[in-house]
């Protein structure tokens, strides 16, 4: 699973998960990408999991992409632990997705065959996704 080699500071705060993304919404790699319709957190092992669902229908005829990374550590108490006593150690890692930020790509592969992809990708996913061509791109 993705996690970073090293980090600046072991616990980080919640933060907020308003707005659009800032970067990141263009298909710049592949065809096809897998947009983010909604704001959440994108586990490591979602993320994971989607990797591997797109991989077994892309198969060796294309490539893929994951255009996200889980940077922020999220941290949990142990269970029957009285309030107080500090934060939580790290217990997995997310990455911060916004509306309209590209999470796959792939390219090489037909339309259909992306359009099945992600759609069996995205229900791995705990945000709403949707499909999108690269601009440019043109349908037969």
């Amino acid at each position: 699973m993705l996690e970073p080699k090293k980090i600046k500071y072991r616990k980080v705060h919640r933060g907020n998960r308003k707005g659009m993304a800032k970067g990141g919404t263009e298909v710049s790699f592949g065809s096809y990408g897998l947009k983010a319709m909604e704001s959440g957190w994108v586990t490591a092992r979602q993320i994971e999991a989607t990797r591997i669902s797109i991989s077994r229908r892309v198969r060796k005829l294309g490539r893929m992409w994951i255009r996200i990374f889980p940077d922020k550590p999220i941290t949990a108490k142990p269970m029957e632990t009285r309030m107080g006593k500090g934060k939580g150690s790290p217990e997995y890692w997310v990455a911060n997705v916004r509306p309209g930020r590209i999470l796959f790509e792939v390219e090489g592969i037909p339309k259909d065959v992306a359009q099945e992809a992600f759609r069996i990708a995205g229900n791995k996913l705990a945000i709403k996704t949707k499909l999108v061509a690269k601009r440019g791109l043109h349908e037969d």
